[in-house]
């Protein structure tokens, strides 16, 4: 069996480069210039009034307890010149050396008469050789230090914050020498940090005056590490950055920093998503974990851009079965790759059907009894549901009942129905159908007692078919971006935003409630076409085509008469929605509704 080495003895870079050895030998020959330099002032320089035998022997005690103490104290260990001369190393040098300096001065209290060593000698040798350790080790550092920063080729970058997570990335860029950037200062609003310096980077100003400061420093990166900005912080910032020749980055919350570290993949350009999306939203796991864990748990529309993430994020929280459906199998395909990593659909996991056959529906649920549902599937395209509201009736209002019909049979304890801004105050035949599942999802739940509730809210961005998807690929194209109206808005959230409140809906939410997602401030739809076209870098034409058969100027969240309370939940309202029996349900009066000038809405059927 292999002997285990001291200190300093691994493979790789310990082997080619011992620092631990290095530093004791180092130390070593500190004691000895200590132990020596303080023999000559106490005896005024007379080195014939030295007692060299003494000097030696105390130099091989200083020699012998200093690895002990610096093995104790983990001075001489693998990776020490990547920590060495910090705050922690400082204390573990300082302890040692005082360890060794003491034994040191109570043996020549003991024995420093016999011996002639004055037991001054030990207290100027501790002094002496604790400066110096810890001036080699810092010295050390800075070499260290200055070797591992950035290249010149590095791209000069301002850093919008100096906290946790602005302090992390200073320290990733000033200790890589590959880093593609390099900090030349750091911009914060608060004046603690004002003409400070953070790991060596001074603090410049603050954002008022990131244009002179931009200007003085050459800086061609503005990279924004602060774990709390929002949206508009974000687009306030795009602004300066603008008007500043600078391009903006963002880094990761704070929570991945804490976890992972920074490292240069993180780092990446800000999107239209950031300029509209929100900081994560602040879940009760426990609530979420108490009716999903070690449950059977179906999602209807699993192969849509919210079924998918649903499923996705459902998969966290240990489901004892999570049951996918949908009538898209490779939508299907792309749930099953996101929760089970393949796509093989060998598997019960994914199951094929459409909820416009009840009798299918019934069977499913009656063979697998799911004890949650929640059902997204549906149609969402509001111009394409104005051409042919039948299909609205059949899946939105119709397909819906069939998926409550099912989960009342099969004793659904929790029932999520997914809806939309447009169901308040609907318009539309999108809204008026939404609105319909609403009122039936309402009914099944004061019948049955049990929480089936529904979920409104607005825009997801990225979602399959919606706006940024849209004006991507006619910027990527150079087609004209076409904006209904210039005083049009849409609230806007992101898919994991939206899905995460989605089941904390589930968790706090009673029988026939509909909870209303907090959405922030609406967003102008031609504010985000020329953002974008910002973005790009190209010359697109804007296109104005005027609203659409049932489209709102402003979408509305609360309808009127509805009573809004947020009882639990910061970001949830919760609100009662007059309710509907299956048995009231008419499809003639919900088309000759949609064919009414205006289309308010009415709460019949």
């Amino acid at each position: 069996m292999a002997l285990r080495r001291p200190f300093g003895s691994g493979v790789g870079i310990s082997r080619r480069f011992p620092v631990g050895r290095i530093l004791y030998v180092i130390d070593v020959v500190v004691w000895g210039f200590a132990i020596l330099f303080a023999a000559l002032l106490r005896y005024e320089f007379a080195l014939g009034s030295i007692n060299w035998v003494a000097y030696s022997a105390a130099l091989c005690g200083a020699a012998i307890l200093q690895l002990i103490f610096g093995l104790i104290f983990h001075l001489y260990r693998k990776g020490m010149r990547y920590r060495t001369g910090g705050f922690e190393d400082a204390v573990s040098v300082s302890l040692a050396a005082g360890a060794v300096g003491g034994i040191l001065w109570i043996i020549s209290l003991v024995v420093g008469g016999h011996w002639g060593i004055s037991r001054g000698v030990m207290l100027i040798a501790l002094s002496v050789a604790l400066i110096l350790m810890l001036s080699v080790r810092f010295i050390a550092r800075m070499i260290v230090t200055n070797s591992r920063r950035p290249g010149p080729d590095s791209v000069p970058a301002l850093v919008l914050g100096g906290g946790y997570v602005g302090t992390n990335l200073i320290q990733w860029m000033m200790t890589d020498p590959s880093s593609p950037f390099r900090p030349v200062g750091v911009i914060d609003d608060d004046p603690n940090l004002s003409k400070r310096k953070i790991r060596g980077v001074p603090v410049l100003g603050t954002m008022k005056q990131i244009d002179e400061i931009a200007a003085q420093t050459g800086a061609e990166i503005l990279i924004v590490a602060i774990s709390t900005a929002d949206s508009s912080l974000l687009r306030r910032i795009q602004d300066i950055a603008d008007r500043s020749g600078l391009s903006v980055k963002v880094m990761p919350s704070i929570g991945h920093v804490v976890s992972k570290g920074v490292h240069g993949s993180d780092l990446r350009d800000l999107s239209i998503e950031d300029l509209l999306g929100r900081q994560p939203v602040e879940t009760n796991v426990s609530e979420i974990a108490n009716y999903l864990s070690r449950k059977k748990v179906l999602v209807t529309g699993a192969g849509g851009s919210i079924g998918s993430q649903l499923c996705t994020e459902i998969s966290k929280y240990g489901p004892a079965d999570l049951i996918m459906l949908d009538r898209d199998e490779t939508g299907l395909q792309q749930a099953l790759i996101n929760v089970h990593g393949n796509g093989l659909l060998d598997t019960d996991a994914v199951v094929l059907a459409d909820i416009r056959e009840p009798g299918t529906l019934k069977q499913i649920f009656q063979e697998r009894r799911p004890e949650v549902v929640f059902h997204a599937a549906a149609l969402k395209h509001l111009p394409m549901l104005e051409q042919y509201p039948e299909e609205a009736w059949k899946t939105n209002v119709l397909g819906t009942l069939h998926v409550l019909q099912a989960a009342e049979a099969a004793n659904v304890e929790t029932f999520v129905n997914i809806s939309t801004d447009k169901a308040a105050n609907p318009t539309s035949a999108l809204g008026h159908s939404k609105r319909v599942a609403e009122k039936l999802t309402g009914w099944f739940g004061q019948e049955t007692g049990k929480k089936y509730l529904s979920v409104r809210f607005g825009n997801v961005i990225g979602s399959r078919g919606s706006m940024l998807p849209t004006f991507i690929r006619l910027i990527n194209e150079d087609k004209p971006l076409t904006v209904t109206h210039p005083e049009a808005t849409r609230y806007f959230m992101t898919i994991p935003e939206a899905c995460q409140l989605v089941l904390q809906a589930g968790g706090i939410g009673r029988a026939g409630e509909v909870l209303i997602l907090e959405m922030g401030e609406p967003v102008s739809i031609l504010d985000v076409a020329q953002r974008m076209i910002a973005m790009s870098g190209k010359n697109i034409e804007i296109v104005y085509t005027g609203l659409r058969e049932g489209e709102k100027l402003h979408e509305e969240l609360v309808g009127a008469g509805e009573m809004e309370d947020r009882p639990f939940h910061p970001k949830v309202s919760h609100a009662q929605v007059k309710t509907l029996s299956p048995e009231k349900l008419d499809k003639d009066g919900f088309m000759s509704r949609l064919g009414n000038a205006g289309r308010t809405e009415k709460e019949n059927v």
